[in-house]
């Protein structure tokens, strides 16, 4: 019986997504387990595995590479040996019906195939296929040294490195966003190599922008001449923030309170932290690895925060799953740090690392980027104060901090005493809908107090 490949719903909100590539060929033979795909949800690249054995048939009117798709769409199929497409689905180009006849008539048994597949259709591990699309490598011509032949990561660097001795300057690094992103704006790669530089999405946009400048040259894909307006295409991730941050601002009645710490023992706490950690293998924890510790303990101790809205009904949760707000080169993404009440700083601060550097990287799992019940935003490092972040919905509210600043304050209002001190400003937007504005108020007042005496909420 046919096993249809469909396009997956990747998240409860998703209503398309985008069909990256094939991580097979038509006509290969399939094991369960084995990755077949990549597509693009709302926030994330996923590859799709396998749940059938059989041959992978890609009809020829199959979604290209960098389509969107509506979820349910019918990608390909997985058929026995020997066995047909359904009728009145779509036929197999002639090509395809040969190269599947030679399948059917080798009396190959599972061991021989894999024996026989390294040589016929080299296979490479996810981790190999994204290294070898950074370094520029053509992994179809390379030998693998895996299980079963299978190319991995060694002997693409391997590869990589033979060929900066043999053409040292034609070596083309660049960024699987960038090339992505050359390709919309339809800007050549080869204008911008760089001995030794990897390329990347910063580097294509300022040479779409160079091509404007240039009346001799048409303007790239995408762009249009609109009185010198430059028109950028609204890529998935966008188009799913825009969306959204609208929902949000127009369906929460939202509210924002603001006020100022006294982070001076806040800072001296890290500092001590760091100089402690400085000869140990692991990571020290940033301001935001402390701030979520804290927020945890204050939500523990005022759960009408931790709290979404399911319909009629608003539902208090149990457990903290803290969101941190991302800067990436795709855009604002939110992984998730989860059970932060029973985590803590530094497993927080080995976690956070790990989803930074995975978003960053445009490697994170779609379970990471979801579940969350608050979330931090932390506008600081951009010498930003107050700001009114936007709720991150169904979530009942979102933290914005900003910048550590020193500054002259009051110390003794009688005795007219003032002293230098690090004050930081925090902001938090809440859902009126789920909460008032006292239990708010008091929910940041707690987060404020926390700061300005950071020694009770650590060993919580």
């Amino acid at each position: 019986m046919a096993y249809e490949i469909v396009m997956p719903r990747l998240g409860w909100t998703m209503e398309e997504g985008i069909f990256v590539e094939w991580l097979k060929k038509d006509g290969d033979a399939v094991q369960v387990g084995d990755l077949l795909c990549a597509v693009e949800g709302d926030k994330a690249i996923n590859e799709i595995e396998s749940f059938e054995s059989g041959i992978l048939r890609i009809p020829p009117d199959a979604p290209p590479p960098g389509a969107k798709v509506k979820v349910g769409t019918l990608l390909g199929y997985i058929l026995a040996v020997g066995e047909q497409l359904p009728m009145g689905k779509t036929k197999i180009a002639a090509l395809n019906v040969q190269h599947a006849t030679s399948e059917i008539q080798s009396p190959l048994t599972t061991a021989d195939q894999a024996t026989k597949r390294p040589a016929d259709h080299p296979t490479i591990s996810p981790r190999a296929r994204r290294i070898a699309a950074e370094l520029g490598v053509q992994w179809q011509a390379i030998t693998g040294s895996g299980r079963t032949g299978r190319i991995v990561e060694r002997d693409v660097r391997a590869a990589a490195a033979m060929q900066m001795q043999t053409e040292p300057r034609s070596e083309l690094r660049v960024s699987p966003l960038a090339r992505r992103r050359a390709e919309e704006l339809g800007v050549d790669l080869r204008t911008l190599t760089e001995a030794g530089k990897r390329i990347e999405v910063a580097d294509v946009e300022a040479a779409a922008k160079q091509n404007l400048t240039e009346p001799a040259l048409s303007l790239p894909k995408g762009l249009k001449d609109l009185s010198g307006l430059q028109g950028i295409p609204l890529t998935n991730v966008r188009r799913v923030i825009a969306e959204r941050m609208a929902t949000s601002a127009h369906t929460a009645a939202a509210v924002t309170l603001t006020t100022e710490a006294d982070a001076t023992e806040f800072v001296r706490l890290r500092q001590a932290i760091v100089a402690d950690l400085k000869d140990a293998d692991v990571p020290a924890p940033s301001y935001n690895d402390l701030l979520t510790k804290l927020v945890a303990v204050a939500l523990r101790e005022h759960p009408t925060l931790n709290a979404s809205l399911d319909d009629d009904q608003i539902i208090q949760h149990a457990a903290v799953h803290i969101g941190m707000a991302v800067d990436t080169e795709r855009g604002l993404l939110v992984p998730v740090v989860h059970d932060v009440q029973a985590k803590s700083v530094q497993q927080i601060a080995a976690e956070s690392a790990r989803l930074i550097e995975q978003v960053r990287t445009n490697k994170i799992a779609a379970d990471d980027l979801r579940g969350g019940t608050f979330t931090i935003t932390n506008l600081g490092m951009y010498e930003i104060d107050a700001f009114t972040p936007i709720i991150n919905l169904p979530q009942c509210a979102i933290l914005g901090v900003g910048r550590i600043v020193a500054k002259q304050v009051v110390i003794d209002e009688d005795a007219e005493t003032v002293a230098v001190r690090k004050m930081m400003a925090l902001s938090l937007t809440f859902d009126h809908r789920i909460v008032d504005g006292a239990p708010a108020a008091r929910f940041l007042q707690r987060i404020k107090r926390f700061v300005e005496h950071p020694f009770g909420w650590l060993t919580r």
